[in-house]
């Protein structure tokens, strides 16, 4: 799995002009699947996301984690995360896990981040369309891949 998580002010997901998902400071969190993808992936992540310490404290250091400012998080679905583009002009998804693959790791991602949390979060429309507003907080965007732990 790969995922772009950006720490936000707020953010939104809107699809057929509603909006579906509204938060405000806390991550926006993009996740690309791949077919190799598995629970053990979905646990990395998940913790890693609960722990990783990217809010400011008290002196505007980036020491708090999501869970220590009680902040609120938005997942999105995203193949184009596993876009190949080393041959030509037009981007490759071969990488990306088909629908009936994808969706269940979605669905058990997002269940996995609302039993660390303790609390519901916010998603997108698996699939959809759907247009992204945020205001990206510092800014901070950072990049995480479970076939790449550093």
């Amino acid at each position: 799995m790969k995922i772009v998580l950006q720490r936000v002010k707020e953010a939104s997901v809107t699809v057929n002009n509603t909006t579906v998902a509204e938060i405000k400071q806390g991550l926006l969190i993009l996740v690309g699947i791949e077919p190799e993808d598995s629970d053990e992936d979905i646990a990395w992540l998940s913790t890693k996301i609960y722990k990783l310490r990217i809010f400011n404290d008290e002196a505007g250091v980036m020491n708090k984690s999501i869970k220590d400012i009680d902040g609120d998080i938005i997942v999105v679905s995203q193949f184009t995360l596993h876009a190949s583009t080393k041959k030509g002009n037009r981007p490759s998804y071969l990488k990306a896990a088909k629908p009936d693959i994808a969706l269940p790791l979605y669905h058990n991602f997002v269940a996995q981040i609302e039993k660390i949390m303790g609390k519901k979060i916010q998603t997108g429309i698996f699939g959809a369309t759907m247009n992204v507003a945020l205001i990206n907080d510092g800014p901070v965007t950072i990049i995480i891949d479970s076939k790449n732990k550093e």
